[in-house]
């Protein structure tokens, strides 16, 4: 799929529409914590990363590059959250064998739930497709894009179209 901007009214994502309110969540992240989507509102702007499987050979490389640039990532107003379908117990694994010191959620349980919220659940291979969203502080969907299964993410735009919302 190729990415939508937030400059085009009219372009909507699978099941979502941009400039519409993004689908709150509450998952527990790698330590067992809760994190809500709505915590954020009205203090942050949110890229919210969801990705197949923890470690699998894309995943781990791009989110070690995640890591490797947090300070871009993470400032007073933005945030970044990564799902997954995987259980609580295998993020915290992939974390800490990885050194991913920002959230990882586990959307095992029911299984799917959010990444179905953001119709990007595959029903076939039972995980979140390679898709990514920035939410505004608003709560509001603002940019989005849909990789396939084995391109990785483009962190770059990443970082602009979070930056963009601020």
């Amino acid at each position: 799929m190729t990415p939508q901007t937030p400059t085009d009214p009219d372009a909507t994502t699978p099941g979502l529409t941009l400039g519409g309110p993004a689908p709150d969540f509450c998952l527990r992240d790698q330590f067992g914590q809760d994190v809500r989507l709505s915590d954020f509102r009205g203090r942050k702007a949110v890229a919210v990363l969801f990705f197949p499987y923890a470690f699998s050979g894309v995943c781990t490389g791009e989110l070690t590059g995640v890591r490797r640039r947090l300070d871009e990532f993470l400032t007073f107003d933005t945030e970044v959250v990564a799902i997954s379908c995987d259980p609580v117990y295998s993020l915290r694994a992939f974390a800490d064998g990885d050194g991913l010191n920002f959230p990882l959620l586990s959307d095992f349980w029911p299984h799917g739930e959010v990444a179905r919220a953001y119709d990007v659940f595959d029903e076939t291979k039972g995980c979140a497709r390679r898709s990514s969203y920035v939410v505004d502080k608003e709560g509001r969907v603002r940019w989005s894009v849909h990789n396939a299964m084995a391109e990785g993410r483009d962190l770059d735009e990443h970082l602009r179209q979070l930056a963009a919302v601020l």
